[in-house]
């Protein structure tokens, strides 16, 4: 005897099984990529070409340049900014906040510098502080618009950095450095003996911090388009897009510095980029409540 499926029902079921497959997709790709972080060794060098080492850091750290400055290209249309006037900011954005970003991890680690003063300049083997580069960001932004725009100038940069941070944290993977405490979490990244801290010689797995970092600022960078599309270009908006971003990315580094493991000075329990961060947090959270205040007031 044949059993007639009626179309609605026929309907449901297809669509049952089409869930089930794209679910057992998804879960097979997450199995996938765990078990790449899992069992893949980045190495630092991407190509040799006779005496010239090309580095993955490099290459991460220049497409990470040529994506935020093509968002920020973008985001300037939306605004009747020329692309020129991006691109010649960039320019020394890119110099003054490479330069910040070494010269705030040199006065980090300035006894290590002292004692190798040669590797002062290998910037190819990491040593670039996020902090510093932010720091010489708003110095150059706020010299190159002479006071004009600023607000607006810097929300356009913001989302460009933050997808810059997203993409630049896979240069430290590639370079095994900035990972977190050991774990025995499926997604555990396998690091090199010669690169695990002395305290942690024995482990062989350890929390993937870049990552963390990179999908944290994956996530502000979204956000800040969502109010960049929602705004007009008011100066409390543009105000509000840049504070949140401080505010959030200094939320996302004061927790992941719980888990890293690389050296940097500390204060008590607080290690330097999270007595940074609070900083930052602070006067983010109050520069916006005296700017709003003050235009009640106005």
């Amino acid at each position: 005897m044949r059993v007639r499926v009626s179309p609605p029902a026929l309907k449901n079921r297809l669509s049952c099984s089409r869930f089930l497959f794209e679910k057992t997709r998804q879960k097979r790709y997450n199995n996938t990529m765990i078990n790449f972080l899992h069992t893949f060794h980045p190495q630092r060098i991407a190509l040799l070409l006779g005496p010239i080492t090309i580095y993955w850091y490099g290459l991460i750290m220049v497409l990470a340049m040529l994506l935020a400055l093509l968002v920020a290209v973008r985001l300037a249309k939306k605004y009747q900014i020329k692309s020129e006037r991006v691109l010649d900011l960039s320019f020394w954005l890119i110099i003054f906040g490479l330069l910040g970003a070494r010269l705030y991890d040199v006065l980090l680690n300035l006894s290590y510098y002292l004692q190798y003063p040669g590797k002062i300049l290998a910037v190819w083997e990491g040593g670039l502080a996020i902090h510093g580069a932010i720091i010489a960001g708003l110095i150059t932004v706020v010299v190159w618009t002479k006071k004009q725009n600023t607000w607006l100038w810097l929300a356009i940069i913001t989302p460009a950095l933050a997808l810059g941070q997203a993409i630049g944290r896979f240069g430290n993977y590639f370079n095994q450095e900035l990972f977190g405490r050991p774990t025995n979490l499926p997604w555990g990244i396998p690091i090199d003996l010669i690169n695990r801290p002395n305290q942690f010689i024995s482990y062989e797995f350890f929390q993937p911090t870049f990552l963390y970092e990179s999908l944290g600022c994956l996530l502000i960078f979204i956000l800040l388009i969502l109010l960049h599309r929602r705004f007009s270009g008011k100066t409390h908006q543009n105000q509000l897009i840049v504070l949140l971003y401080l505010c959030l990315y200094s939320v996302l580094r004061f927790v992941l510095e719980f888990w890293r493991t690389d050296d940097t000075p500390t204060i008590g329990i607080w290690r330097w980029p999270q007595i940074i961060s609070l900083l930052i947090i602070i006067f983010a959270s109050l520069s916006y409540y005296l700017i709003r205040r003050y235009a009640r007031k106005k």
